[in-house]
């Protein structure tokens, strides 16, 4: 009997285990500060900008995780002066990275799949 609950425990964790870990703004956020330098000045992406950026686009694999990220960068936009929308649009290219969607203030959240 025991080993039953144990199981059915274990099914129970696997199962939530993803909605325990869903993407936050915090964690965009921190992801994403090694970058502020290249997205206000342009220049050199530094390896720090590019290991945040990769590991963010990791992380979000759900579509909830992908169109809170995209929420999170648009708010950043707002909320910091001085980034330059060509240098975020090219960012994710220059860090090897496929983003299904852009880093721009005029990208539509709720489209993101």
């Amino acid at each position: 009997m025991a080993g039953k609950v144990l199981c059915i425990i274990v099914i129970c964790m696997v199962v939530a285990a993803p909605y325990a870990m869903a993407l936050t703004c915090k964690d965009v956020t921190s992801k994403l500060t090694p970058c502020l330098k290249y997205l206000k000045d342009g220049g050199k992406v530094s390896v720090g900008c590019c290991k945040g950026v990769k590991t963010l686009n990791a992380a979000a694999k759900t579509t909830a995780d992908k169109k809170t990220a995209c929420g999170c960068m648009k708010n950043a936009y707002k909320a910091i002066e001085g980034i330059k929308t060509e240098n975020a649009l090219v960012l994710p290219k220059k860090c090897g990275v496929n983003i299904p969607y852009k880093f721009s203030p005029s990208t539509d959240c709720s489209k993101i799949k």
